[in-house]
Order: structure tokens, then C-alpha cells, then sequence
């Protein structure tokens, strides 16, 4: 199993992909929407998912955000998790080089299999981590099963039905 780590070494690579990402956004924002401030843009919070046993571990980093500003729900065969990192800082500041931490609005959804309900789902949130368990997310197994296959008894053929035929 692959696992991506982001590492605090500097990568020239990972500099080329987040300006790229900043002038996507640039572009996007300017022909769709209205210009705003960095507080409506929104991220996409990291995510780690690791089995357990029969169960998987959805670990999201959501640092600065309140209980009370994200939900975790089911529907539709699928786990989403969404809310509202607000920016920290009141007003803009002149004082501010650079700003990497995004703030606005989240959202990750995850397919789940059918069997899966939200009563077998449990969130708990500790440091600025979102652990979402999912419990018995192997499709329980079936055991094998002969089936009893029903054949057509011979049919007597009576005397009448014989002459006619």
C-alpha cells in the first residue's frame, strides 16, 4: 500500500505546484466569481486513511476550526466532511509577508459500501485532527451454500393421451 508523507524538507518541486495551484485559482476566480478575500477562497484539508483491523481511519488536519463550524454526515452511500476555517487575524494587516494558512470553506467526501450506515461511524476531534472511524467496512463474508437443485419428475404418459398422439 502506497502512503503519501509530506515531508518539511524543501521540495523546488512543491514550490512549482502550489504557484501553479495560485494562478488556477487566479484564473478561475477572476472568469466565474467575484474577486473577495482570501476567507472565501476555502481549502481542501489534508487527509490520511488507514486501515484498522476490519475498520478504516479517515484522519483529516483541521488546526483553528471549532467543533461547532464543521459536520461530519452520511448520505447517499458517501461520508462528507464540511465547515468553515475562519481567518484568525481581524481586518486585513498591513504588518503580513506572507499568508499560507487558507481559511473559508472545506469539503471531503468519501464513497462508502453499501453496508456501511452512519451507525457505524464515530468522529472524535483532538489538537486540530479529525479521526473518523468507520467500522466493519469488509463486506461481511458468505459463507458458501450448497443449493438443492429440483428436477422435473417423468411424466406418465396415459393411454387416451398416447392414441391421440
Amino acid at each position: 500500500m502506497a502512503r503519501v508523507v509530506r515531508g518539511s524538507v524543501w521540495d523546488p518541486f512543491s514550490e512549482v505546484v502550489r504557484q501553479f495551484d495560485n494562478d488556477f485559482d487566479t484564473i478561475v476566480r477572476r472568469a466565474f466569481g467575484p474577486t473577495g478575500r482570501r476567507a472565501s477562497e476555502g481549502f481542501v484539508p489534508a487527509a490520511d486513511v488507514d486501515r484498522d483491523g476490519a475498520d478504516v481511519v479517515i484522519t483529516l488536519e483541521l488546526p483553528g476550526v471549532d467543533t461547532e463550524n464543521f459536520d461530519v454526515e452520511v448520505s447517499d452511500g458517501r461520508l462528507r466532511i464540511s465547515g468553515n476555517r475562519t481567518d484568525s487575524t481581524s481586518g486585513e494587516s498591513q504588518g503580513v509577508l506572507v499568508r499560507e494558512i487558507r481559511t473559508g470553506a472545506f469539503r471531503r467526501e468519501f464513497a462508502l459500501p453499501e453496508h456501511v450506515t452512519a451507525d457505524d461511524i464515530d468522529a472524535d476531534y483532538a489538537n486540530g485532527l479529525l479521526s473518523v472511524r468507520v467500522r466493519g467496512i469488509a463486506k461481511p463474508k458468505v459463507e458458501p451454500r450448497k443449493i438443492t437443485v429440483r428436477g422435473a419428475e417423468p411424466k406418465q404418459v396415459e393411454a387416451d393421451e398416447a392414441a391421440e398422439a
